[in-house]
């Protein structure tokens, strides 16, 4: 494993506790900022749509840019994010940290998952992808429990203290692992875009050339659909294991540490099925994911299974995860903005889930509905998914041109 990777790694987990810790928080932070608990509930909805937005947004204006250089300024960013949040002694400037931190988010995940693979051999890409990950799937296990336990120790504020800290470490690892600042992993690609690029703008145009590709569409159907399933699914756990299942909400509070263990064995498994056969590793996961959120409506008031049910929900929905940014960045030839908008369009699709979800209980459709919402939005995106599969699959002399490229990039 290059040390490179490792370094990614960390400045995932940092994002990661970033994103997941402020759920274990808000009561405190409600108290502390005297804000409502809807006002406190924008500290996690704000993050995402600005995730979403951020993704393309920042991928775009760094368009052309030295990637390491690129990734070390999103980590700076990250920080400043969360100083912010640390010191903020208004409602207002907290959502500023916040939404500084989310900017990061999306590109960071985005040049790092092109990165990363160029520090392997090409068939060992999702899997290189997957290490990148690995530290976000363990932020999602640890993510609550640690805010919880910080906070209540030494109050939130030192939770976002913490993750400042982990954040400087990650931005001088990454100075110092990823490779050098004219290596072959930190310039854009020779094969990206169609053309040269003489200016940010004929940058700008040749990466957003890739788009034309309908594989790429496909893939970030694929990718929303399969995302906003899954997540549409556990927005809502908590009411059905309290209100179906029987649960107390003591049990709630260690449930969600299940499903992260689930996503950690997911992406590892994942990212290695994918390396082996990347069309059928992510129909697999999403026929996997569609039957498992199935089983989980019609079982849900049986507790052993719903413990069994909600690990392999995260097992499922974490697995394709790898695979889908590999197969669309391959399709766009390794353009950046292709890797932001498939963070954007994950992000889409949780929010799309999340509202569907919700609208199914509001119709009196009762707490299991999610459940069977989720499962009908994957099923769509298992659909999208076989089309693409069906199509002319250019994944692999694409993989072959990016690693020929590279030998030229280092030989030259």
């Amino acid at each position: 494993m290059p040390a490179g990777l490792v370094a990614l790694a960390l400045g995932s987990f940092g994002i990661g506790l970033t994103e997941f810790v402020i759920a274990g928080l808000l009561p405190q932070v409600g108290r502390s900022l005297a804000v409502s608990e809807a006002a406190a509930g924008w500290l996690i909805s704000g993050y995402a749509l600005t995730v979403a937005v951020g993704a393309i947004v920042v991928t775009a204006a760094t368009a052309g840019l030295p990637r390491k250089a690129v990734l070390t300024g999103l980590v700076a960013l990250f920080v400043v994010g969360n100083l912010l949040s640390a010191v903020a002694p208004n409602y207002p400037l907290m959502m500023l940290g916040r939404v500084v931190a989310a900017l990061c988010h999306g590109t960071f995940f985005g040049i790092g998952s092109l990165v990363a693979r160029r520090m392997v051999a090409p068939e060992r890409a999702s899997r290189a992808v997957a290490v990148m990950f690995a530290g976000l799937t363990v932020a999602n296990v640890l993510g609550v429990p640690f805010g919880a336990l910080v906070g209540e120790r030494w109050g939130w504020r030192a939770t976002f203290w913490a993750i400042t800290g982990i954040g400087v470490v990650a931005a001088v690892a990454i100075a110092v692992l990823v490779p050098g600042w004219a290596g072959a992993a930190d310039r854009p690609h020779p094969s990206e875009g169609s053309g040269p690029a003489t200016g940010r703008a004929d940058e700008l145009r040749s990466q957003l050339r890739a788009f034309r590709s309908t594989q790429v569409w496909l893939t970030l159907a694929a990718t929303a659909l399969g995302y906003g399933g899954m997540f549409g699914a556990f927005s809502y756990l908590a009411y059905t294991f309290t209100r179906v299942t029987g649960f107390s909400s003591t049990d709630v509070a260690w449930l969600p540490v299940v499903y992260g263990s689930g996503l950690v064995v997911g992406n590892i498994v994942g990212g290695r099925a994918a390396d082996r056969n990347r069309d059928l590793t992510l129909i697999a996961s999403l026929a996997g994911l569609a039957v498992t959120l199935t089983g989980f409506g019609l079982l849900a008031a049986n507790p052993a299974a719903s413990v069994v049910l909600v690990f392999l929900t995260g097992l499922f929905g974490f697995a394709s995860v790898p695979g889908m940014i590999t197969r669309v960045t391959d399709h766009a030839r390794g353009v950046p903005l292709a890797a932001g908008a498939n963070v954007s369009a994950s992000n889409i699709g949780n929010a799309l889930g999340a509202w569907l979800g919700g609208f199914a209980i509001s119709a009196g459709l009762g707490y299991r509905a999610p459940l069977y919402v989720g499962a009908a939005i994957v099923l769509s995106g298992l659909a999208v998914m076989i089309v693409a599969a069906r199509l002319p699959d250019r994944s692999e002399t694409d993989s072959t041109d990016l690693r020929l490229a590279q030998d030229r990039a280092s030989a030259g």
